[in-house]
C-alpha cells in the first residue's frame, strides 16, 4: 500500500535554487531601491515648507515657556 517516493532530479533541483538566488538577489534590490526611495521622500517631507514652517513654530513656543 506504501507507495516509495521517488527523488526528484538533481539536475532540477540545481536549476530551481538557482533561479530562487537569483529571485532572492532581484528583491533584495528591489528593496533597496525602495529604502532609498523612502529615504529621499522622508528627507523632503522634513524639509517642505509647512513643516519647516511648523518645525520653528514649535521651537519659538518651547523657548517661551521655558522663559515662562
Amino acid at each position: 500500500m506504501n507507495k516509495q517516493k521517488n527523488l526528484p532530479d538533481p539536475e532540477k533541483v540545481n536549476k530551481t535554487v538557482a533561479m530562487l538566488r537569483e529571485s532572492n538577489q532581484r528583491l533584495d534590490a528591489l528593496t533597496l531601491s525602495l529604502d532609498e526611495l523612502i529615504a529621499m521622500v522622508e528627507a523632503d517631507i522634513r524639509n517642505s515648507p509647512i513643516n519647516v514652517h511648523r518645525r520653528e513654530k514649535a521651537k519659538r513656543l518651547a523657548e517661551s515657556v521655558k522663559q515662562e
